[in-house]
């Protein structure tokens, strides 16, 4: 059938260990990356020892939500959700292509342009940080978005990103922890001293339980403790929120933003910072952030497992995430029109037939 031949025109050039398709064989699954520089929602799975990238166009992509079957990207000035249903597969496979993950287009809200990073589902919704706003937000068809929560230093909601609000991660179906790059009030305020003015604060009360963090991003959480990354210098870090404190778990020396656990692994991306930046040019890891890509490190271990770099068009990199018990996922959106008429309801999938003449 041949009908995501699309999707695999366009490879980006790209090298890696040879652990890494090990690492994904053996774990029987496959990854993901966001590049909004790029515009791609970049899969990546391995098959017989070669690294295998299904890029998908999105619209400045920025943070994945994924919940059981269900799944969302924040755009540029939309949110996209896609379901996954295995019955799909025998309009997708053929003798080249073999996905057990396929995600269809379902729904799209327009939200307008609000910058929206990290996304989640939870209890009933779905929550985003609204950066241009420094709040956190839920999307519904009434709005471009409805604010549930804002920083207490912030005044009031304008559509300045006065904090860089960026980071967030969940704990009983509702938000728990945010990251920002400032405490700032006024418009791009985080831009003046960035380096260290970041902080980690608690949802709802707003308590700062760290500051004077580097760029901090993509807090998560594993085993029930919480950790999160400081890009600019590079580190992952471990909260101690007993204490508010952190421990610098391992430096990696270069950019990194987006964080996924999988079993003991963290799998982390990083992103290269270019001579035109204006926003990173001034970082001290700017140096050793020469390309970017994935790094796989172990947990128990505290050592590398593998490394992925894009050599090419791939420059920056939001989230990363994993697609558990999958070896090979794909996200199909309304690009790709024989898909369009592909009609499922609970227990069932049809292809609609076209009228003849």
């Amino acid at each position: 059938m041949g009908a995501f031949f699309l999707y695999m025109k366009q490879s980006f050039d790209v090298s890696y260990s040879p652990a890494t398709t090990t690492f994904l064989a053996e774990q029987k699954i496959c990854l993901f990356i966001t590049t909004y520089q790029a515009g791609k929602l970049i899969i990546i799975s391995a098959k017989d020892g070669q690294l295998i990238q299904t890029p998908i166009s999105f619209k400045k992509p920025m943070g994945i939500a994924i919940d059981g079957t269900k799944m969302a990207v924040a755009c540029f000035d939309e949110l996209c959700f896609f379901s996954k249903n295995e019955n799909t597969a025998s309009f997708v496979n053929d003798e080249q292509l073999q996905y057990d993950a396929i995600y269809l287009h379902r729904a799209t809200y327009h939200t307008g342009t609000l910058d929206v990073h990290d996304l989640s589902f939870g209890d009933g919704m779905i929550w985003g940080i609204n950066t241009l706003f420094s709040c956190i937000s839920v999307f519904d068809i009434n709005h471009s978005f409805r604010p549930k929560w804002k920083p207490p230093f912030i005044s009031q909601l304008v559509p300045e990103d006065r904090c860089h609000l960026n980071g967030m991660v969940l704990k009983d179906g509702v938000p728990k922890y945010v990251t920002a790059l400032s405490e700032d009030d006024v418009k791009h305020g985080w831009r003046k001293n960035k380096l260290n003015t970041g902080v980690l604060m608690e949802v709802p009360s707003g308590e700062i339980i760290l500051s004077g963090l580097s760029m901090p991003h993509s807090p998560r959480f594993y085993n029930d403790e919480l950790y999160l990354l400081e890009s600019g210098s590079g580190t992952l870090i471990k909260v101690n929120l007993a204490e508010n404190s952190k421990e610098i778990l391992v430096s990696f020396d270069c950019f990194i933003r987006g964080l996924s656990f999988h079993e003991h692994y963290a799998i982390i991306g990083k992103s290269q910072i270019r001579e035109t930046s204006t926003d990173f040019n001034d970082l001290p890891i700017k140096e050793n952030s020469k390309n970017a890509g994935l790094i796989i490190f172990c947990m128990k271990t505290k050592k590398l497992v593998g490394e992925i770099h894009y050599t090419g068009d791939v420059q920056e990199i939001f989230d990363v995430g994993v697609f558990e018990n999958v070896e090979n996922a794909v996200v199909v959106t309304n690009e790709i029109e024989k898909l369009k008429d592909v009609i499922t309801f609970p227990g069932n999938v049809f292809k609609r037939m076209k009228k003849e003449g």
